[in-house]
């Protein structure tokens, strides 16, 4: 077999021959820091995640444990090292009952995700084996608000499920978080426990209770375009009265009859209208209130008047201290109301709260506020005259288990109510 020639130029563009190095370059300094921190790091995650499942006895088992090591050789007394052994076993037996995979699949339904106050919320809880292998007996907690429910759980064969019933009491309004479901595998002497979380948590929203106002709207006059005020305007839909020209008015609202009567240019009036605005007011200082009970007595009574506004096809928008609430549906208005708490002490009183709703709807056509019965006369007189001038306000006072009254402060109709089937016959007597 013959080669061919190589020529001149191949030669000189070939690359030159790669020579193996003598030596790998040794690691520097940092590379060496770099890798002591990363396995140092490793380790303390170990470390923490092995500490979650030794609970308080466990530690004070292991403990003993190891004063008993200690002690028993150091002394020479064979009846502490026994008693060291004796520990040290059943320490290790205890161990052997966290070996193995929860490997259930886990399923929380709740029928009902929002239920009103003093009413049941029911759910069921499913787990079922998917595995090639049977499950050992353990127990599913299933955290509800502050508190949780604790099932037994039998050992499953592999493909077999078991359905969980349960009812969740509902004695104050809230927000109450459900799940997530936790798995726990532990021994008997309880020393430890391994949890293991399935599922997301679901929110149960625990509605305040409202009252229906039966064949009654809120009783206020509409016309195309909005409410009526008791302001004059030259150019609106709603007329009340003739008046003379004034420099700037439109000649198109010229009443050419009352013109040609009179020999004086006659002008159309208006009453000025605005769009249906139902502005609602609850105020959440803890200071405004004689207990709890009447704080959740306020928030009631927001809710029934939100309720029969949307029904009434009023653009509602509900405002607290700390801000507005959603307000869009009915739904959105119970869920938002739910979650409503005390204010800071900082963030202001039921003036404060005026103030806050004229300088975020000034145009309102009617505003309610509701607050506890700690108000004295001169501070609804000061958080009235904060409101929007023009707008028709009502006040709640919520009193519990006063009788229902009303007043008159400055421009405001002051409803009190001790209950809340007092609101519907004492906002009916304040419209009629």
């Amino acid at each position: 077999m013959t080669t061919a020639p190589v020529t001149d130029s191949e030669a000189t563009t070939a690359p030159p021959p790669v020579r193996a190095p003598e030596h790998e370059e040794a690691p520097t300094q940092a590379s060496w820091r770099e890798v002591a921190l990363y396995l140092l790091g490793r380790i303390a995650s170990d470390a923490r995640r092995a500490a979650k499942v030794v609970r308080p006895i466990g530690w004070v088992v292991i403990g003993l444990a190891v004063a008993l090591w200690i002690v028993g050789p150091w002394l020479g007394w064979r009846e502490i090292t026994t008693a060291a052994v004796v520990a040290t076993t059943v320490i290790a037996l205890c161990l052997l009952f966290l070996i193995g995979r929860t490997t259930y699949d886990v399923a929380l339904d709740l029928t009902r995700t929002r239920v009103v106050v003093g009413e049941r919320a029911f759910g069921a809880l499913t787990l079922a084996n998917s595995g090639t292998r049977a499950i050992l007996p353990s127990r599913v907690v299933l955290p509800v608000g502050g508190g949780r429910g604790v099932f037994g759980i039998k050992h499953l064969a592999p493909g077999e499920q078991v359905e969980e019933l349960f009812a969740i009491p509902t004695t104050r309004r809230a927000v109450v978080p459900v799940g997530p479901v936790s798995i726990v595998r532990g021994d008997p002497l309880g020393l430890f426990e391994r949890v293991d979380s399935r599922d997301e948590p679901v929110d149960l929203y625990v509605h305040p209770k409202t009252v229906r106002f039966d064949g009654q709207s809120l009783g206020f006059v509409r016309d195309l375009e909005g409410m009526t005020s008791r302001e004059l305007a030259r150019d609106d839909i709603a007329f009340h009265a003739l008046s003379e020209y004034q420099p700037g008015d439109d000649l198109r609202h010229v009443h050419w009859r009352s013109t040609a009567r009179t020999g004086t240019l006659m002008m159309r009036t208006y009453e000025q209208t605005r769009r249906s605005h139902f502005v609602i007011g609850v105020s959440t200082h803890p200071g405004e209130y004689a207990d709890p009970d009447e704080f959740e007595l306020a928030i009631s009574a927001a809710g029934s008047l939100g309720l029969r506004a949307l029904r009434d096809s009023y653009r509602v928008e509900v405002r607290t201290q700390t801000g507005k609430l959603r307000t869009e549906t009915q739904k959105h208005l119970l869920d938002a109301l739910s979650g409503v708490e005390h204010s800071r002490t900082r963030e202001g009183s039921a003036t404060a709260l005026a103030g806050s709703i004229a300088s975020n709807a000034p145009a309102a056509s009617v505003v309610v506020l509701a607050f506890g019965s700690r108000l004295t006369p001169a501070q609804v007189q000061s958080a009235v005259s904060r409101l929007p001038l023009g707008s028709r306000v009502i006040v709640i006072v919520a009193a519990l288990g006063q009788e229902a009254g009303r007043r008159r402060i400055g421009e405001a109709d002051v409803i009190t109510i001790g209950a809340l089937e007092h609101l519907p016959p004492s906002l009916r007597r304040v419209l009629g």
